[in-house]
């Protein structure tokens, strides 16, 4: 691996680590708080708002920190990519694709680049690779995409249940 690919794949890991810390400490210590995050989430239609928010605090810090080190790429690059997928579906779809109307672009490019991360691996600067367990290319990018995609759907069908739309009734005169 050449330095410049080696410094390369060290600053998305770096910048997509400290993003998802910082994106998971907000969630707990930032705005509502925990409070304010479970009933943000309890709008999505999660249940147990309370247990989602802690939940995304530990999985949104916990990928960022294995991101920083290098550490379990593929699977850190999962949780990114499934965070981003609930994220994605639940808060950000109805309001299209531009995150000035709250649309998904951001968490898209979010889940991209934990994908092309796990595809081209942690680099040499890494945990994974001082310890020999780096699972690069088609492998990490199919346990990233595989493991993401299963929580994801695993998540949304025990915990999603939206409140009905009234339907609003009709007077036939």
């Amino acid at each position: 691996m050449s330095d410049s690919d080696t410094l390369a794949l060290l600053l998305v890991r770096l910048v997509l680590g400290a993003v998802m810390i910082a994106h998971g400490l907000n969630h707990w210590r930032g705005g509502g708080r925990i409070a304010g995050t479970a009933r943000w989430f309890t709008g999505l239609g999660l249940r147990h708002g309370t247990l989602q928010a802690w939940l995304s605090v530990l999985t949104e810090v916990g990928a960022g920190a294995l991101l920083l080190l290098g550490l379990l790429t593929p699977l850190a690059c999962a949780a990114v990519m499934s965070v981003m997928l609930v994220a994605g579906l639940l808060a950000h779809r109805p309001n299209g694709f531009f995150v000035f109307k709250e649309g998904y672009e951001y968490v898209l490019t979010l889940a991209v680049v934990a994908l092309a991360l796990a595809l081209l691996g942690p680099g040499d600067v890494s945990v994974d690779e001082a310890a020999g367990i780096a699972v690069t290319g088609w492998a990490g990018g199919g346990v990233a995409l595989g493991v993401g995609m299963v929580a994801t759907a695993g998540l949304l069908a025990v915990c999603w249940r939206p409140e009905p739309v009234p339907v609003k009734e009709e007077v036939l005169s």
